[in-house]
Formats: structure tokens, C-alpha cells, sequence
């Protein structure tokens, strides 16, 4: 998350403890990762979309999704204006962050070692997801 920029949802640091769990806080307010393979949004195949969970912004459709073989929830593209991204120069590493372009949460990373037609590996914390299925919508 930018320190810099305001986003359209902004909160106290007390109020996103309060609405987000642990987890959640610390991968998307403190850019910690979740272990991989732990979240059931990576198994997730239903017809639907990606929020995020800080803020309900619709991030990635489910017909993005990829099994990337990572650990965790892939896609090859965002929604158009969902995502924004920063140099991440962490872990002695330089990698691209991805946080959502609403409250500035930090969601992963991505790749340019993803499938065609993008090439792009949007490398996602689940828990910083919620899923929405299409039948929930109707």
C-alpha cells in the first residue's frame, strides 16, 4: 500500500484492524504473504468474480483464473482500473507489487512468466480475496 497516495477508501489503522482478521491485516495492511496452498480460493473454479476484502472492489474474474502451480490464486489480468502497482524492493528482491486501486491494500505480486495471450502471473494473497459466485448475483 502507498504511503502517499489517498485512495477512495481510507481507514484508521484501527478501523482496519477491526474489520479485517489477522491474517488479512497483516498480508494486506503489513504486505506479509500467506502460506501457500492455504487458502480455498486457490481451488476455486465456479463461474464468478474476485473482491477485495478490504473494500468489496470487484478485482478479478473467475474466467482469469489460472492454476499456476505457486500455491496461490493466479490470474492473467485484472479488471481494467481494479489494481495499481509499485516497486516492490523487499527481501533483497525487486518484484512488482499489485494492491487494489480503491483502499491501496497490498493483494500480491505479478510475473511476466504468466500464460498468452498476457503473459502476465498476478501472483494473489486468497486471503486478501472474497469470492462472489455468478448464481449469487441472479
Amino acid at each position: 500500500m502507498s504511503t502517499t497516495k489517498t485512495y477512495p477508501v481510507t481507514r484508521t489503522d484501527a478501523e482496519w484492524r477491526k474489520l479485517l482478521t489477522p491474517e488479512q491485516y497483516d498480508v494486506m495492511r503489513a504486505h506479509g504473504t500467506e502460506a501457500p496452498g492455504s487458502c480455498a480460493l486457490l481451488v476455486e473454479k465456479r463461474p464468478g468474480h474476485f473482491t477485495c476484502a478490504g473494500c468489496g472492489t470487484t478485482l478479478f474474474q473467475g474466467k482469469r483464473k489460472f492454476d499456476s502451480g505457486t500455491g496461490w490464486p493466479s490470474f492473467d489480468e485484472p479488471v481494467a482500473g481494479s489494481t495499481e502497482t509499485s516497486v516492490d524492493r523487499s527481501y533483497g528482491m525487486v518484484r512488482v507489487e499489485v494492491h487494489c486501486a480503491t483502499c491501496g491494500s497490498h493483494l500480491g505480486h505479478v510475473f511476466d512468466d504468466g500464460p498468452p495471450p498476457t503473459h502476465q502471473r498476478y501472483c494473489i494473497n486468497g486471503v486478501a480475496m472474497n469470492f462472489v459466485p455468478d448464481s449469487a448475483e441472479k
